[in-house]
């Protein structure tokens, strides 16, 4: 694609490898010099760093499409840039009117009083993960972070003894090289795998529902009509996608960071009750979602530049909450920081419909490890992060000693044949 007078233009690519060397100060010399800018990167797209241009797109559905239109960028998931070979998800690759008709479905399960029954669930596998590693004194906490992959597996009401397959494989997609073995066994192998799963368990559950989130979407109604088979399956997937790999970038990063701030972290040890906030500020700073993508459906002159039709555009999410116009001393994190109106799970009507979710499996994956491991020392030396990291950030090794501690839970507590050994390599 020719830039055909866009301007200005910048040399920017949010998955390569000098961008994941510095991705905060990628976006800041950006957000500093032009905060709405055009790159020829994948085909071309533009990037919106400042918090003002990201909040106003993110609101903004006439002009800043989120639908799967594959006459622009190609085939593939639409909100990433480049498009991914997912597939189609429901409601975050619709627009209002018809993502309000579906939104209202997920709405019920996700709520902050949905995720309250579910907590004990929640304990029950954070417990268990960190009961498998407690003896030994020393772990890849990055195995602790497979949390949220079973929660949500179960939440579904998919087979718990999988979860690796899932995490592994919406992980690959988004984060490891696309010529690698690992991206080429996610595609070939371990999507087609969970997608017949997904479709197994949805006919299942229309025969004979049981009493979980599957049992309860084939039960709805959208628009006065059921939901289809494919409608579920595309909601099921999102609801994977989405629950697999936000929250464990979120708490890797953070125990890696609370490791390098002991004061902060003893503060966290001394008063758990300061979590919630401190959760809150952790989101704005490490963004776990890095930045989404829109598609331009009307010509606007826009934040000083001007858009066309079918252009792309990458919302950085990241970038936005490192905008000092909105933020005091972005750079530090301040736990007690509030009012915080970070975008990390992004604005608008497409706004995560999982955060209370994510948010709640964070607070106990961080509780426990600083409550049953609270001196874990990190050998900073030996951490691997993820290889691209333009979606999701995160460490996919975070090698860890400890004092010794002891299991809580009872023998039986967690079927037989489930394993917490982790997904990612």
């Amino acid at each position: 694609m020719s830039t055909d007078g866009r301007s200005p233009v910048i040399d920017f690519d949010h998955h390569s490898d000098a961008h994941a060397d510095d991705t905060v100060g990628s976006y800041r010399r950006l957000r500093e010099t032009t905060p709405v800018a055009w790159t020829e990167n994948h085909g071309g797209f533009w990037v919106l760093s400042d918090y003002d241009s990201v909040f106003e797109a993110a609101r903004d559905d006439d002009v800043f499409s989120s639908k799967r239109l594959e006459q622009y960028g190609g085939p593939g998931l639409s909100v990433v840039i480049p498009k991914t070979p997912m597939h189609f998800h429901i409601p975050i690759e619709l627009d209002p009117p018809e993502f309000r008709s579906f939104r209202k479905v997920v709405n019920p399960i996700a709520s902050p009083a949905a995720v309250a029954k579910i907590e004990p669930m929640i304990v029950k596998w954070t417990t268990w993960f960190i009961d498998e590693l407690i003896e030994s004194g020393e772990a890849d906490l990055a195995q602790v972070i497979g949390v949220p992959a079973i929660c949500t597996i179960d939440w579904l009401g998919l087979p718990v003894e999988d979860w690796q397959i899932y995490a592994r494989s919406h992980q690959a997609t988004l984060a490891e090289p696309t010529d690698s073995p690992l991206y080429k066994q996610a595609v070939e192998v371990d999507l087609p795998y969970g997608t017949e799963q997904m479709r197994q368990a949805i006919a299942t559950r229309r025969a004979e529902p049981r009493d979980d989130a599957i049992s309860y979407l084939v039960q709805q109604e959208v628009d006065g009509r059921p939901l289809t088979e494919d409608e579920v399956f595309s909601m099921v997937e999102l609801l994977v996608s989405g629950g697999v790999g936000t929250t464990a970038s979120l708490v890797s990063q953070t125990l890696v960071w609370l490791y390098e701030h002991p004061d902060v972290r003893q503060e966290l040890i001394d008063d758990p009750s300061l979590l919630d906030r401190a959760i809150e500020e952790f989101l704005r700073y490490f963004s776990p979602t890095q930045a989404l993508a829109r598609t331009v459906v009307k010509e606007v002159d826009f934040h000083g530049s001007h858009l066309s039709v079918g252009d792309r555009a990458l919302l950085a999410w990241s970038s936005a909450n490192r905008d000092p116009s909105q933020f005091d001393e972005p750079d530090d994190i301040d736990i007690h920081r509030w009012p915080n109106r970070h975008v990390a799970f992004g604005v608008g009507v497409h706004r995560c419909a999982g955060s209370h979710f994510g948010k709640r499996m964070a607070k106990e994956m961080l509780k426990q490890v600083l409550e049953r491991m609270p001196d874990y020392t990190v050998d900073l030396a030996h951490l691997k992060r993820y290889p691209r990291q333009g979606v999701n950030k995160g460490w996919q090794r975070i090698p860890a000693t400890f004092t010794p501690g002891t299991r809580l839970l009872p023998p039986g507590a967690v079927p037989a044949g489930v394993s917490a050994t982790s997904a990612r390599s």
